[in-house]
């Protein structure tokens, strides 16, 4: 579902799925080129939605996330919450370092979107984990 807005365009998707991986990548991409980012931070984004969607996946089974264009006169903007109500982090300090992980993989996810991204959030809890990421750059 997508709906537009006074900063531009606001888009929610759900991620149940693989293919929900792909779809939420190929979207933060595709809003992130209309909002006006460099192909460079594009990609920048669309590696780090693929990131945090597949961790929905692997930790909680389904969540959503939200696209917003947070663009202003000066700015370009785009700032994405992701959402589920899976265990929880039980460490988030822990969970941010590099080369920790609980689900047997390289422990690079959490820390390699947080070095990508110019914002970088994360509150958890047993039944809701919320990570907020965005991309700002000036205006040319």
């Amino acid at each position: 579902m997508s709906t537009a807005t006074r900063g531009g365009m606001d888009m929610q998707l759900c991620i149940a799925e693989a293919m929900d991986v792909v779809r939420a990548r190929a979207d933060a991409r595709q809003l992130a080129a209309l909002i006006g980012f460099s192909p460079a931070d594009q990609t920048r984004l669309a590696t780090a939605v693929s990131e945090l969607s597949r961790n929905i996946l692997q930790y909680a089974g389904k969540g959503h996330c939200e696209m917003s264009d947070i663009s202003t006169d000066t700015t370009l903007g785009i700032r994405i919450v992701f959402e589920d109500n899976g265990p929880g982090i039980a460490d988030i300090s822990l969970a941010i370092q590099d080369g920790y992980s609980t689900g047997g993989g390289l422990g690079a996810g959490l820390p390699g979107t947080r070095r990508l991204m110019d914002q970088f959030s994360i509150e958890s809890r047993p039944g809701l984990t919320r990570v907020t990421i965005a991309l700002v750059r000036r205006r040319a």
